[in-house]
């Protein structure tokens, strides 16, 4: 029997470069509608969580999940990790598949390559494409045991290890057996989350060119290769890599 895989979105609607960008639009639809979709899509994907905070401002977060069906679980803004660890448990998950909601182009065979990682290795605790990032910047997927989740849960200390989830297992390879996914070709130059003003100009763009439902996504590939072939959509990717790499204020 295969293992209970449940993916947690992270969502929240304070972000300082773009504030409420999670519930945005790309062609008709608000950009965590995307996500959830898409993740849903995932074949090796049992069930899709989405993991916000206890502050008001996201009780506009919960009204979209209700909209959208789906379950949410709340905790401090500054311990996502908990709040993972309370999804964990609660969904009766054996791996956990950690997706940021700013990723509206995340691929569903993506998702199911990484969590496939995890489970072809013997013992293996945590399995990502971004340990070495090949994959456009967008399609990161994360996929945690449920009991490398409960150890982090339980001994991270570090504000920065309990706020990103897993940097106290990845940062631990002498401890958690780690695996990464690569894509057959480099597509790190590309940029596909949503961060800031640029991001979202460069993927309303990109909406507007590829003909990309939200319940039915094409392969990433085929969205990189309408994107490098149009000389607009590169030179906005660029911009949007640019205003990125500004400290935030």
């Amino acid at each position: 029997m295969s293992p209970r895989v449940v993916a947690v979105v992270q969502a929240r609607m304070g972000s300082t470069r773009l504030p409420g960008k999670t519930l945005l639009r790309l062609a008709g639809a608000t950009v965590l509608e995307h996500v959830v979709n898409r993740a849903r899509s995932a074949r090796r994907v049992d069930r899709v969580v989405v993991a916000t905070s206890t502050n008001a401002e996201d009780d506009a977060i919960v009204q979209e999940c209700a909209r959208l069906r789906t379950h949410v679980e709340r905790g401090s803004a500054l311990d996502v990790l908990d709040c993972y660890a309370m999804a964990t448990e609660r969904s009766g998950a054996e791996v956990v598949v950690r997706i940021t909601a700013d990723c509206p182009l995340l691929d569903p065979a993506v998702v199911d390559s990484v969590v496939e990682a995890l489970l072809a290795a013997p013992r293996c605790d945590y399995a990502s494409n971004t340990l070495e990032r090949t994959f456009p910047q967008g399609l990161d997927a994360e996929a945690v045991s449920a009991s490398a989740m409960a150890i982090a849960a339980c001994e991270a200390r570090d504000p920065y290890e309990r706020e990103h989830v897993t940097p106290y297992i990845y940062n631990r390879p002498d401890r958690f057996s780690l695996r990464n996914v690569r894509a057959a070709a480099d597509g790190s130059d590309l940029r596909w989350t949503l961060d800031t003003p640029a991001d979202y100009e460069y993927l309303q763009a990109v909406f507007a060119r590829v003909d990309i439902p939200a319940k039915t996504p094409p392969p990433f590939e085929f969205v990189a290769r309408i994107v490098r072939e149009d000389a607009g959509l590169m030179a906005l990717n660029a911009r949007a890599a640019q205003a990125t790499a500004v400290p935030a204020r």
